[in-house]
Protein backbone atom coordinates (compact mmCIF):
# COMPACT_ATOMS: atom_id res chain seq x y z
CA UNK A 1 0.00 0.00 0.00
CA UNK A 2 1.59 3.18 -0.91
CA UNK A 3 1.90 5.43 2.28
CA UNK A 4 1.73 9.42 1.26
CA UNK A 5 4.62 12.08 0.78
CA UNK A 6 6.39 12.76 3.74
CA UNK A 7 7.28 16.43 2.14
CA UNK A 8 5.92 19.43 3.78
CA UNK A 9 3.30 20.87 2.89
CA UNK A 10 1.83 24.39 4.20
CA UNK A 11 -1.09 24.84 6.32
CA UNK A 12 -1.22 28.27 5.40
CA UNK A 13 -2.90 27.94 1.79
CA UNK A 14 -0.05 30.33 0.36
CA UNK A 15 1.55 29.69 -3.05
CA UNK A 16 5.15 29.62 -2.41
CA UNK A 17 6.52 31.94 -5.60
CA UNK A 18 8.63 30.38 -7.71
CA UNK A 19 12.38 30.59 -7.14
CA UNK A 20 13.53 32.79 -10.26
CA UNK A 21 10.87 36.13 -8.43
CA UNK A 22 13.84 36.98 -6.04
CA UNK A 23 16.54 37.64 -8.71
CA UNK A 24 14.08 40.15 -10.71
CA UNK A 25 13.49 41.83 -7.15
CA UNK A 26 17.25 42.41 -6.85
CA UNK A 27 17.49 44.21 -10.27
CA UNK A 28 14.32 46.38 -9.89
CA UNK A 29 15.92 47.63 -6.29
CA UNK A 30 18.79 48.25 -8.19
CA UNK A 31 17.41 50.59 -10.80
CA UNK A 32 15.49 52.51 -8.48
CA UNK A 33 18.72 52.78 -6.61
CA UNK A 34 20.46 54.07 -9.72
CA UNK A 35 17.80 56.63 -10.85
CA UNK A 36 17.99 58.01 -7.25
CA UNK A 37 21.69 58.97 -7.40
CA UNK A 38 21.25 60.65 -10.75
CA UNK A 39 18.83 62.71 -9.67
CA UNK A 40 20.73 63.52 -6.47
CA UNK A 41 23.77 64.28 -8.25
CA UNK A 42 21.95 66.28 -10.82
CA UNK A 43 20.30 68.04 -7.58
CA UNK A 44 23.32 68.63 -6.56
CA UNK A 45 24.99 70.26 -9.46
CA UNK A 46 21.94 72.40 -10.16
CA UNK A 47 22.12 73.74 -6.33
CA UNK A 48 25.78 74.63 -7.19
CA UNK A 49 25.41 76.36 -10.65
CA UNK A 50 22.38 78.77 -8.78
CA UNK A 51 24.77 79.46 -5.91
CA UNK A 52 27.28 79.88 -8.47
CA UNK A 53 24.93 82.35 -10.41
CA UNK A 54 24.01 84.07 -7.00
CA UNK A 55 27.35 84.98 -6.54
CA UNK A 56 28.18 85.94 -9.55
CA UNK A 57 25.06 88.34 -9.99
CA UNK A 58 26.14 89.63 -6.10
CA UNK A 59 29.89 90.20 -7.34
CA UNK A 60 30.43 93.90 -8.58
CA UNK A 61 32.06 93.92 -11.91
CA UNK A 62 35.05 96.42 -12.71
CA UNK A 63 32.71 98.34 -15.62
CA UNK A 64 34.96 101.20 -17.22
CA UNK A 65 33.08 104.16 -17.75
CA UNK A 66 33.58 105.98 -21.42
CA UNK A 67 34.05 109.68 -20.26
CA UNK A 68 35.62 112.46 -22.25
CA UNK A 69 38.46 113.91 -21.17
CA UNK A 70 40.67 117.70 -21.32
CA UNK A 71 43.97 118.50 -19.76
CA UNK A 72 44.38 121.73 -17.39
CA UNK A 73 46.26 124.37 -18.73
CA UNK A 74 48.38 127.62 -17.71
CA UNK A 75 47.66 130.65 -20.15
CA UNK A 76 46.41 134.06 -20.51
CA UNK A 77 43.10 134.84 -20.31
CA UNK A 78 41.04 138.10 -21.05
CA UNK A 79 38.55 138.92 -18.15
CA UNK A 80 35.19 139.73 -20.36
CA UNK A 81 31.93 140.90 -19.11
CA UNK A 82 28.85 140.40 -21.15
CA UNK A 83 25.68 141.97 -21.55
CA UNK A 84 22.51 142.59 -24.45
CA UNK A 85 22.02 145.85 -25.61
CA UNK A 86 20.85 147.29 -29.36
CA UNK A 87 22.91 149.60 -32.37
CA UNK A 88 21.79 152.46 -31.82
CA UNK A 89 22.74 155.81 -34.55
CA UNK A 90 25.37 158.53 -33.26
CA UNK A 91 22.67 160.73 -35.44
CA UNK A 92 19.02 160.13 -36.72
CA UNK A 93 17.11 163.03 -38.59
CA UNK A 94 13.81 163.49 -39.51
CA UNK A 95 13.91 165.86 -42.29
CA UNK A 96 10.94 168.47 -42.22
CA UNK A 97 10.25 171.48 -44.65
CA UNK A 98 10.51 174.82 -43.36
CA UNK A 99 8.17 176.75 -45.46
CA UNK A 100 5.03 175.65 -46.90
CA UNK A 101 4.01 175.09 -50.82
CA UNK A 102 3.66 171.93 -53.08
CA UNK A 103 6.25 169.12 -53.22
CA UNK A 104 7.61 169.45 -57.33
CA UNK A 105 10.94 167.60 -56.92
CA UNK A 106 12.70 164.35 -54.77
CA UNK A 107 16.11 163.81 -55.63
CA UNK A 108 16.79 161.06 -53.55
CA UNK A 109 16.08 157.47 -53.70
CA UNK A 110 15.29 155.14 -50.59
CA UNK A 111 18.19 153.88 -48.93
CA UNK A 112 20.39 156.27 -51.21
CA UNK A 113 23.86 157.26 -48.90
CA UNK A 114 23.87 161.27 -48.77
CA UNK A 115 26.31 163.67 -47.96
CA UNK A 116 25.79 166.88 -45.46
CA UNK A 117 24.50 169.43 -47.65
CA UNK A 118 23.40 167.41 -50.57
CA UNK A 119 20.20 168.41 -52.43
CA UNK A 120 17.11 166.35 -51.22
CA UNK A 121 14.20 167.96 -52.55
CA UNK A 122 12.22 171.31 -54.09
CA UNK A 123 9.64 173.20 -53.27
CA UNK A 124 8.05 175.26 -55.62
CA UNK A 125 10.49 178.87 -54.96
CA UNK A 126 8.42 180.90 -56.83
CA UNK A 127 6.26 182.36 -54.07
CA UNK A 128 9.22 183.48 -52.04
CA UNK A 129 11.10 184.80 -55.29
CA UNK A 130 8.45 187.38 -55.66
CA UNK A 131 8.87 187.90 -52.27
CA UNK A 132 12.15 188.22 -52.03
CA UNK A 133 11.79 190.73 -55.07
CA UNK A 134 9.06 192.88 -53.81
CA UNK A 135 11.41 193.97 -51.02
CA UNK A 136 14.39 194.27 -52.59
CA UNK A 137 12.32 197.03 -54.33
CA UNK A 138 11.00 198.54 -51.12
CA UNK A 139 14.87 198.89 -50.55
CA UNK A 140 15.51 200.81 -53.46
CA UNK A 141 12.56 202.86 -53.43
CA UNK A 142 13.85 204.11 -49.28
CA UNK A 143 17.10 204.09 -50.50
CA UNK A 144 15.93 207.22 -52.88
CA UNK A 145 13.97 208.62 -50.32
CA UNK A 146 16.79 208.50 -47.63
CA UNK A 147 19.72 209.97 -50.00
CA UNK A 148 16.73 212.84 -51.01
CA UNK A 149 16.03 213.76 -47.16
CA UNK A 150 20.01 214.01 -46.52
CA UNK A 151 19.95 216.77 -49.48
CA UNK A 152 17.01 218.30 -48.21
CA UNK A 153 18.44 218.22 -44.83
CA UNK A 154 21.56 220.05 -46.08
CA UNK A 155 19.90 222.71 -47.80
CA UNK A 156 17.96 223.10 -44.24
CA UNK A 157 20.95 223.53 -42.48
CA UNK A 158 22.17 226.33 -44.38
CA UNK A 159 19.37 228.06 -45.01
CA UNK A 160 18.65 227.46 -41.00
CA UNK A 161 22.55 229.21 -40.66
CA UNK A 162 20.85 231.83 -42.04
CA UNK A 163 17.96 231.97 -40.24
CA UNK A 164 15.83 231.79 -43.04
CA UNK A 165 13.79 229.33 -41.85
CA UNK A 166 12.29 227.80 -38.53
CA UNK A 167 13.87 225.42 -35.90
CA UNK A 168 11.13 222.90 -36.36
CA UNK A 169 11.54 222.50 -40.15
CA UNK A 170 15.07 221.65 -39.75
CA UNK A 171 14.35 218.97 -37.38
CA UNK A 172 11.58 217.57 -38.69
CA UNK A 173 13.37 217.09 -41.95
CA UNK A 174 16.45 215.21 -39.31
CA UNK A 175 13.59 213.07 -38.05
CA UNK A 176 12.84 212.30 -41.62
CA UNK A 177 16.16 211.14 -42.14
CA UNK A 178 16.04 208.97 -39.63
CA UNK A 179 13.09 207.23 -40.26
CA UNK A 180 14.18 206.46 -43.33
CA UNK A 181 17.42 204.68 -42.15
CA UNK A 182 15.02 202.65 -39.99
CA UNK A 183 12.84 201.68 -42.46
CA UNK A 184 15.79 200.77 -45.11
CA UNK A 185 16.87 198.43 -42.14
CA UNK A 186 13.43 197.10 -42.21
CA UNK A 187 13.44 196.48 -45.90
CA UNK A 188 17.15 194.95 -45.44
CA UNK A 189 15.37 192.49 -42.43
CA UNK A 190 12.50 191.52 -45.18
CA UNK A 191 14.82 190.63 -47.92
CA UNK A 192 16.99 188.55 -45.67
CA UNK A 193 13.95 186.52 -44.38
CA UNK A 194 12.77 185.96 -47.87
CA UNK A 195 15.95 184.73 -48.95
CA UNK A 196 16.16 182.52 -46.01
CA UNK A 197 12.74 181.37 -47.50
CA UNK A 198 14.32 180.88 -51.01
CA UNK A 199 16.83 179.10 -49.17
CA UNK A 200 14.87 176.83 -47.07
CA UNK A 201 12.48 175.60 -50.50
CA UNK A 202 15.18 173.84 -51.63
CA UNK A 203 15.82 171.00 -48.76
CA UNK A 204 18.97 169.54 -48.42
CA UNK A 205 20.73 167.24 -46.10
CA UNK A 206 21.49 167.93 -42.75
CA UNK A 207 24.36 165.19 -41.89
CA UNK A 208 25.92 162.76 -43.59
CA UNK A 209 23.63 159.07 -43.31
CA UNK A 210 21.55 156.55 -45.36
CA UNK A 211 18.23 157.88 -46.60
CA UNK A 212 15.00 155.56 -44.81
CA UNK A 213 11.38 155.41 -46.92
CA UNK A 214 10.15 158.73 -48.35
CA UNK A 215 6.87 159.80 -46.54
CA UNK A 216 5.70 162.16 -49.04
CA UNK A 217 5.34 162.15 -52.68
CA UNK A 218 6.29 164.83 -55.17
CA UNK A 219 2.72 167.15 -55.51
CA UNK A 220 1.94 167.28 -52.22
CA UNK A 221 1.27 169.78 -50.35
CA UNK A 222 4.08 170.17 -47.08
CA UNK A 223 3.20 172.43 -44.39
CA UNK A 224 6.42 173.25 -41.55
CA UNK A 225 3.96 171.73 -39.58
CA UNK A 226 3.95 168.43 -40.46
CA UNK A 227 4.17 165.64 -37.81
CA UNK A 228 5.82 163.01 -40.66
CA UNK A 229 7.86 165.26 -42.31
CA UNK A 230 9.85 164.02 -45.70
CA UNK A 231 12.04 161.24 -45.14
CA UNK A 232 14.55 159.75 -41.91
CA UNK A 233 17.86 160.42 -42.49
CA UNK A 234 20.16 157.76 -40.34
CA UNK A 235 24.12 158.14 -39.79
CA UNK A 236 25.34 154.53 -39.75
CA UNK A 237 29.54 155.81 -39.33
CA UNK A 238 30.24 155.73 -36.34
CA UNK A 239 27.71 153.62 -34.77
CA UNK A 240 26.69 152.90 -31.45
CA UNK A 241 25.70 150.62 -28.98
CA UNK A 242 23.82 150.55 -25.64
CA UNK A 243 24.24 147.94 -23.62
CA UNK A 244 23.48 146.75 -19.76
CA UNK A 245 26.26 145.34 -17.08
CA UNK A 246 24.64 144.02 -13.54
CA UNK A 247 24.66 146.62 -11.22
CA UNK A 248 27.62 144.70 -9.37
CA UNK A 249 29.97 145.11 -12.17
CA UNK A 250 30.14 149.12 -12.01
CA UNK A 251 33.18 149.14 -9.43
CA UNK A 252 35.40 147.05 -11.52
CA UNK A 253 34.19 148.93 -14.95
CA UNK A 254 34.69 152.16 -13.33
CA UNK A 255 38.20 151.08 -12.07
CA UNK A 256 39.32 149.91 -15.37
CA UNK A 257 38.12 152.45 -17.07
CA UNK A 258 40.42 155.31 -15.11
CA UNK A 259 43.36 153.40 -16.41
CA UNK A 260 42.34 153.68 -20.22
CA UNK A 261 39.68 153.40 -22.57
CA UNK A 262 38.26 149.54 -22.07
CA UNK A 263 37.74 147.64 -25.68
CA UNK A 264 34.07 146.19 -26.67
CA UNK A 265 33.42 143.76 -29.33
CA UNK A 266 30.01 143.67 -30.92
CA UNK A 267 28.81 140.04 -31.88
CA UNK A 268 25.44 138.99 -33.58
CA UNK A 269 22.70 138.04 -31.65
CA UNK A 270 23.51 134.21 -31.26
CA UNK A 271 27.04 135.23 -30.71
CA UNK A 272 28.81 133.37 -33.30
CA UNK A 273 30.11 135.83 -35.64
CA UNK A 274 31.78 139.17 -34.72
CA UNK A 275 30.75 142.32 -35.82
CA UNK A 276 32.60 145.56 -34.76
CA UNK A 277 35.40 146.50 -32.03
CA UNK A 278 34.94 149.68 -30.51
CA UNK A 279 35.71 151.18 -26.75
CA UNK A 280 33.39 152.46 -23.98
CA UNK A 281 32.41 156.27 -24.53
CA UNK A 282 29.79 156.79 -21.88
CA UNK A 283 28.64 155.16 -18.18
CA UNK A 284 25.18 156.29 -17.74
CA UNK A 285 24.60 158.16 -14.43
CA UNK A 286 21.77 155.94 -12.54
CA UNK A 287 20.97 152.63 -11.81
CA UNK A 288 18.04 150.90 -13.40
CA UNK A 289 16.29 150.09 -9.98
CA UNK A 290 13.86 147.81 -11.59
CA UNK A 291 16.40 145.24 -13.41
CA UNK A 292 19.49 145.96 -11.26
CA UNK A 293 21.60 146.97 -14.48
CA UNK A 294 23.66 149.91 -15.23
CA UNK A 295 23.44 151.27 -18.94
CA UNK A 296 26.63 151.76 -20.91
CA UNK A 297 27.41 153.00 -24.17
CA UNK A 298 29.87 151.85 -26.79
CA UNK A 299 31.60 153.75 -30.17
CA UNK A 300 32.47 151.61 -33.08
CA UNK A 301 33.93 152.99 -36.83
CA UNK A 302 31.08 150.91 -38.81
CA UNK A 303 32.72 151.61 -42.57
CA UNK A 304 30.86 148.60 -43.85
CA UNK A 305 27.69 149.49 -42.26
CA UNK A 306 27.83 145.79 -40.38
CA UNK A 307 26.22 147.36 -37.65
CA UNK A 308 22.47 148.44 -38.17
CA UNK A 309 20.07 150.58 -35.90
CA UNK A 310 18.08 148.65 -33.79
CA UNK A 311 19.93 145.40 -34.45
CA UNK A 312 20.23 143.51 -31.33
CA UNK A 313 23.19 142.38 -30.45
CA UNK A 314 25.95 141.18 -27.75
CA UNK A 315 28.33 143.64 -25.94
CA UNK A 316 31.68 141.83 -24.94
CA UNK A 317 33.62 144.32 -22.43
CA UNK A 318 37.40 143.25 -22.30
CA UNK A 319 37.71 144.51 -18.48
CA UNK A 320 41.62 143.01 -18.01
CA UNK A 321 43.52 140.07 -18.71
CA UNK A 322 43.86 137.31 -16.02
CA UNK A 323 47.92 136.15 -16.20
CA UNK A 324 48.88 132.54 -16.02
CA UNK A 325 45.93 131.29 -14.65
CA UNK A 326 45.00 127.39 -15.03
CA UNK A 327 41.40 126.72 -16.88
CA UNK A 328 39.47 123.83 -17.58
CA UNK A 329 36.83 123.68 -19.95
CA UNK A 330 33.11 125.15 -17.97
CA UNK A 331 31.23 121.64 -18.35
CA UNK A 332 34.19 119.99 -15.70
CA UNK A 333 32.75 121.90 -13.03
CA UNK A 334 30.74 119.89 -11.08
CA UNK A 335 28.65 121.33 -7.57
CA UNK A 336 28.01 118.93 -4.61
CA UNK A 337 26.71 119.42 -1.82
CA UNK A 338 30.10 120.52 -0.28
CA UNK A 339 30.79 123.02 -3.30
CA UNK A 340 31.84 122.71 -6.58
CA UNK A 341 34.59 119.62 -7.36
CA UNK A 342 35.71 118.38 -10.43
CA UNK A 343 36.51 114.22 -11.61
CA UNK A 344 40.28 114.19 -12.00
CA UNK A 345 41.84 110.72 -13.57
CA UNK A 346 44.98 109.61 -12.61
CA UNK A 347 47.65 107.44 -14.62
CA UNK A 348 45.55 104.22 -13.61
CA UNK A 349 42.20 105.36 -15.36
CA UNK A 350 40.54 105.68 -11.59
CA UNK A 351 38.59 108.83 -10.92
CA UNK A 352 39.19 110.78 -8.03
CA UNK A 353 36.75 113.47 -6.83
CA UNK A 354 38.62 116.87 -6.37
CA UNK A 355 37.13 119.86 -4.81
CA UNK A 356 37.72 123.12 -6.50
CA UNK A 357 37.71 127.08 -6.04
CA UNK A 358 36.40 128.70 -9.32
CA UNK A 359 37.52 132.60 -9.97
CA UNK A 360 35.36 132.92 -12.77
CA UNK A 361 33.65 131.38 -16.01
CA UNK A 362 34.38 133.00 -19.52
CA UNK A 363 32.44 131.57 -22.09
CA UNK A 364 33.16 127.86 -22.15
CA UNK A 365 36.61 128.44 -19.88
CA UNK A 366 36.56 127.97 -15.93
CA UNK A 367 39.09 129.82 -14.38
CA UNK A 368 40.32 128.04 -11.39
CA UNK A 369 41.89 129.56 -8.58
CA UNK A 370 42.75 126.45 -6.74
CA UNK A 371 42.44 122.58 -6.84
CA UNK A 372 44.08 121.91 -9.77
CA UNK A 373 47.75 122.50 -11.26
CA UNK A 374 48.27 122.13 -15.15
CA UNK A 375 48.75 119.20 -16.65
CA UNK A 376 45.94 117.54 -14.38
CA UNK A 377 43.50 115.11 -16.40
CA UNK A 378 40.14 115.88 -15.78
CA UNK A 379 36.54 114.54 -17.05
CA UNK A 380 34.64 116.73 -19.30
CA UNK A 381 31.89 114.87 -20.14
CA UNK A 382 30.15 111.95 -18.57
CA UNK A 383 30.12 112.57 -14.60
CA UNK A 384 26.81 111.47 -14.07
CA UNK A 385 28.25 107.91 -14.56
CA UNK A 386 30.99 108.46 -12.41
CA UNK A 387 31.77 107.89 -8.53
CA UNK A 388 34.98 107.63 -6.76
CA UNK A 389 37.46 105.42 -7.44
CA UNK A 390 35.76 104.24 -11.12
CA UNK A 391 37.78 102.98 -13.76
CA UNK A 392 37.40 105.35 -17.04
CA UNK A 393 37.99 104.72 -20.71
CA UNK A 394 38.57 108.16 -22.76
CA UNK A 395 36.84 108.24 -26.02
CA UNK A 396 36.71 110.76 -28.65
CA UNK A 397 35.13 114.02 -28.92
CA UNK A 398 32.18 114.66 -30.57
CA UNK A 399 32.35 116.09 -34.06
CA UNK A 400 31.50 119.59 -34.52
CA UNK A 401 28.02 120.41 -36.00
CA UNK A 402 28.84 123.14 -38.20
CA UNK A 403 29.14 126.06 -35.58
CA UNK A 404 31.89 125.44 -33.80
CA UNK A 405 32.73 122.23 -31.48
CA UNK A 406 30.31 121.82 -28.49
CA UNK A 407 30.80 123.61 -25.72
CA UNK A 408 33.39 121.62 -23.10
CA UNK A 409 34.25 119.66 -26.04
CA UNK A 410 37.86 118.67 -26.14
CA UNK A 411 40.60 115.99 -26.87
CA UNK A 412 40.75 113.29 -24.83
CA UNK A 413 44.71 112.88 -23.56
CA UNK A 414 46.07 109.92 -22.07
CA UNK A 415 46.80 110.78 -18.75
CA UNK A 416 50.72 110.42 -18.13
CA UNK A 417 51.28 111.94 -21.39
CA UNK A 418 52.43 115.26 -22.50
CA UNK A 419 49.39 117.61 -23.22
CA UNK A 420 49.43 118.88 -26.91
CA UNK A 421 50.76 121.82 -26.91
CA UNK A 422 48.47 125.17 -27.44
CA UNK A 423 49.81 128.76 -29.07
CA UNK A 424 51.97 130.95 -26.70
CA UNK A 425 50.20 134.54 -25.88
CA UNK A 426 46.52 135.76 -24.14
CA UNK A 427 43.58 133.38 -25.25
CA UNK A 428 40.49 135.78 -25.64
CA UNK A 429 37.37 134.33 -24.27
CA UNK A 430 34.68 133.32 -26.65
Amino acid sequence: MNQPSSQHVPTSGAVAPPAHQGGRGWIIVVVILAFAAGGGAWLYRARQADAAAQAAKGAPTERQVPVLLATAEKKDVDIVLEGLGNALPTYTVTVHTQVDGPLTTVAFKEGQLVHKGDFLAQIDPRPFLATLHQAEAALARDQATLKNAELNLERYRELRAQKLIAEQQYTDQLALKDVTIGTIRTDEAQIESARLNVEYSRIVSPIDGVTGVRLIDPGNLVHAADASGLVVITQLDPMTVLFTLPEDELPRVQAELAKGPLAVDAYSRDGSRKLASGTVSFIDNQINQTTATIRLRASFANPKSVLWPNEFVKARLRLSTEKDAIVVPAVTIQRGPTGMFVYVVGADMVAAMRPVELASLQGDLALVSKGLAPGDVVVADGQAQLKPGSKVAPRAADKPSGKGAPVGSASAPTPGAPPAPTPSGSAAAP
